[in-house]
């Protein structure tokens, strides 16, 4: 546990993903099985390991902290396992026991019943030192918020290795903890772990965002065009009796949208667009919102968001790898399936009919006004391929001018938001002297989410704070915020040479990775003149 510890605090006060991904690869190098395993599970969100922490430690922490210090300590500190750790009373033993083993923590409490769970939480947490026990809190509590995506554990084992990241993928979710067979593998010691009967993830083709000089040269006869629907990219994969929905980073989201899983009869990988609908109409980005990011759906939010996929494109028909067919050869092959065989909860993105670049501007301003994001130009002669191929796939998106920015700072609202975090400080990635990515701020926004919204803010932001400046919070650079502003201009003021013009939040894009994020090179292309 002591080494687990360790690297969870390195983590948490590392910012640079380069450097998060040195920590991680040494700690699975060098770390012995099944801690490794047992590790990466809980990085991933795989451990089959969930206890009502809350009301633990509720009636742990009252039998050894006052209450009014707990309460106050909690709402400072803004995070419970923190709090906890800290104000749990050490041993007083000269020579305090050698921590157990994460393996022997986690295996321990999987055999335990519900009763008997409450005794070892305490336990640990008398076993533990301060830093232990955060760690500790942590694992059984289900999230670190460290600034470790499930992509990039997975990536810290494909620098392990050597083996790409798609080949880890494909297999990712036939596997359990704590993954022996997949280190075997890695390490050169057993072949590739066949998996049999689950479905697996492929992983997802990505576009390009198309400037002006790049759309004016395109041959649109040549290029496929879509809408561009405002909603989260998904895969659905059917096998062996067996359905679930995958983000495009390849987590496993099928227990929060079971509706769209019914009534699929054939084995697929398919590629499409996760949508609320209804009655035929799409909804607002903010209604799938509030379905996303959950462990188990509500039945009003079955009811009253019913879900939907609309596809795009076909990965896997019939038995069939399509992937390095041409895209027309694939919407010809999908639209035969789906013709015969379709899902309920499903329908196909139609092909738009374009001649020329006339027409797809008077598309585009038309999407507007219908709340569509904007359009796809797809060559129709493209493979589909993993990760984002440049020249292939493009999409459009104009004023107003939007980027994908990471929140990095916070701080509290006056009024009736004097006790949220509602003043938002966001940046854009840029390559720094010695080569790395580094954040700058690119600018502030005050506007453009609903009072629930800011709700679920304020706790990500009181959750994820790094460090404190007076009233300034800087948090884990890891959520994204699509900002949409008027304009853009170069600035000696700010240390990222720009400066937007009315910034307001778009919308938060919880599923989107900040790796993902825009750079400074693509703001600075926005600039008039530039």
């Amino acid at each position: 546990m002591k080494a687990f510890a360790a690297l969870i605090d390195r983590l948490a006060f590392t910012p640079g993903r380069n450097d998060k991904l040195r920590l991680l690869v040494a700690y699975l190098r060098d770390t012995p099985d099944p801690d490794r395993g047992y590790a990466l599970a809980a990085l991933t969100d795989g451990l089959p390991l969930r206890l009502p922490l809350r009301r633990i430690l509720a009636d742990l922490v009252e039998r050894h902290v006052d209450p009014v210090l707990y309460r106050l300590s909690r709402d400072y500190v803004g995070d419970t396992a923190e709090t906890v750790a800290l104000l749990w009373p050490e041993r007083e033993s000269a020579r305090p026991p050698e921590p157990p083993r994460l393996s022997e923590i986690v295996e321990m409490l999987l055999a335990a019943s519900g009763a008997e769970r409450p005794a070892i939480v305490g336990r640990m947490l008398d076993e533990l030192d301060a830093s232990g026990r955060w760690a500790f809190l942590k694992l059984i509590g289900g999230g670190f918020r460290i600034g470790v995506s499930a992509r990039l554990a997975r990536t810290a084992l494909a620098d392990m290795s050597g083996q790409p990241i798609e080949a880890i993928e494909e297999i990712w979710h036939g596997l359990a903890p704590p993954y022996r067979e997949l280190f075997a593998w890695l390490e050169g010691n057993a072949p590739r772990p066949r998996i049999t009967g689950a479905p697996v993830f492929r992983p997802m083709m990505l576009a390009h965002p198309i400037e002006e000089a790049t759309l004016e040269g395109l041959d649109i006869g040549a290029h496929l065009v879509e809408w561009k629907w405002d909603g989260i990219r998904v895969q659905v994969a059917r096998r062996g009796g067996v359905t679930r929905l995958y983000s495009r980073t390849g987590d496993d989201i099928s227990a929060a949208f079971p509706d769209v899983l019914e009534g699929w009869s054939e084995d697929v990988v398919l590629d499409g667009e996760l949508l609320v609908m209804r009655e035929g109409e799409v909804a607002a980005f903010s209604e799938l919102q509030q379905r996303l990011n959950r462990k188990i759906v509500r039945r009003a939010d079955l009811a009253s968001r019913p879900a939907h996929v609309r596809l795009y494109d076909a990965l896997i028909l019939e038995g069939e790898d399509l992937r390095g067919s041409a895209l027309d050869e694939r919407r010809r092959r999908l639209e035969a399936w789906h013709r015969a065989s379709p899902p309920p909860r499903t329908d196909l993105s139609p092909v738009i009919a374009v001649g020329n670049l006339d027409e797809i501007d008077a598309l585009w301003r038309q999407a507007r006004d219908i709340g569509i994001e904007g359009l796809m130009l797809k060559t129709r002669a493209s493979p589909y391929l993993a990760g984002r191929p440049r020249g292939h796939w493009w999409k459009l998106k104009r004023a107003p001018l939007t980027a994908d920015c990471v929140l990095m700072y916070a701080q509290r609202g006056s009024g009736r938001r004097s006790s949220l975090y509602s003043d938002f400080t966001f940046g854009a990635w840029r390559v720094d002297a010695s080569g790395a990515r580094e954040l700058v701020p690119v600018g502030k926004a005050y506007s453009g989410f609903t009072d629930e919204e800011l709700g679920r803010l304020d706790r990500f932001i009181r959750a994820a704070t790094r460090e404190r400046f007076g009233p300034v919070r800087a948090v884990e650079p890891r959520l994204v915020l699509e900002i949409a502003f008027d304009d853009i201009q170069r600035s000696s003021r700010h240390k990222s040479g720009v400066a937007m013009r009315f910034p307001r939040i778009h919308r938060i894009r919880w599923d989107k990775p900040a790796e993902e994020a825009d750079d400074l090179e693509r703001l600075t292309a926005l600039i008039t003149g530039s």
